[in-house]
């Protein structure tokens, strides 16, 4: 991948320390001296995967850091860490819980358009939670997950008879999911079918490319499978990983503003099925890009995208 000069106000968004001979000789506990944080908070921000050193991401907390080496971390997620730590001991009310935009409802189901940042449901703080209080439906259930820093159409069913009837109908072909990402390098196929198998069952997904540039990709991908991480790992399999996925992207950037990026550029765009209680009937819901997604393609030259 070609590196080019970071946008200012993106590479703004890094932090950059130089280790100094003074400095804390381990990563965890020079995170927790610069940052003002505790050292769990500091782990936590390294489990994250969000912390750079001499531009390759490291997560080992007892990495033994040298004099001259650089450390970076996205502000976005130092931020989000301070806060997190500061009111890790003070429970969160209703007002301060995020609110979850609904796309589509209908007598028994329900397309939230997920947030990034979340889990999809099984915690106190998942958006099947927060729904739950939102719309007044204690039987809430989510049908199907999105991983917590994707975006998009998230299906919930309102009654147990609906969830199994949709949960059976996920396990065939007849529901259309459609997502976008942006990958790292340019993708100069303009469709490919990537068909290998993940934990030793099929997956297939069909990528088309929308745009691209000498640096990054922006790419439309629908799946016939929904293996666990499917994307993420079917896009990394052909060497071109999802930008900000710290777990099966890019171990090392060149390029500074890869290491601003806060979490993996992945959108659930559109999602289609037929209603699974109403015989003739379809449950169609899309989600248009969020905010930061469309900012990361005007970053890498390929501009805010109406999707």
């Amino acid at each position: 991948m070609r590196s080019g000069p970071p946008a200012p106000r993106f590479a703004a968004n890094v932090e950059t320390f130089s280790v100094k001979r003074t400095d804390a000789t381990t990563l965890q506990d020079f995170l927790a001296t610069k940052l003002g944080l505790s050292r769990r908070a500091a782990k936590a921000m390294l489990d994250g995967r969000s912390v750079w050193v001499n531009r390759r991401c490291v997560w080992i907390a007892h990495h033994a850091l040298k004099v001259g080496d650089v450390v970076e971390v996205p502000r976005s997620v130092a931020g989000a860490v301070r806060r997190q730590a500061g009111s890790a001991k003070k429970p969160i009310e209703p007002a301060e819980r995020k609110h979850v935009r609904v796309i589509l409802t209908t007598a028994d189901y329900v397309v939230a358009d997920k947030p990034a940042g979340i889990v999809s449901d099984k915690d106190p703080h998942s958006v099947e939670s927060i729904l739950r209080e939102q719309l007044a439906e204690p039987n809430l259930q989510a049908v199907h997950r999105l991983d917590r820093d994707t975006t998009g159409c998230l299906l919930f069913a309102r009654t147990p008879e609906a969830h199994l009837a949709a949960v059976e109908m996920f396990k065939t072909h007849l529901v259309a999911k459609t997502y976008y990402a942006i990958v790292v390098g340019t993708f100069k196929h303009s469709h490919m079918t990537i068909n290998a198998p993940l934990d030793g069952q099929q997956a297939v997904s069909h990528v088309s490319r929308e745009a691209s540039s000498p640096d990054a990709s922006y790419l439309r991908i629908r799946i016939e499978t929904g293996r666990t991480n499917q994307i993420r790992r079917h896009l990394s399999s052909v060497r071109f990983p999802i930008v900000g996925d710290r777990t099966f992207g890019l171990k090392s950037a060149r390029d500074a503003r890869l290491m601003a990026v806060p979490r993996q550029m992945l959108h659930a765009a559109t999602l289609e099925l037929p209603n699974p209680m109403e015989k003739g009937e379809r449950i169609r819901a899309h989600s248009p890009l969020p905010a930061d997604f469309r900012a990361v393609l005007k970053i890498f030259g390929m501009g805010p995208r109406p999707r």
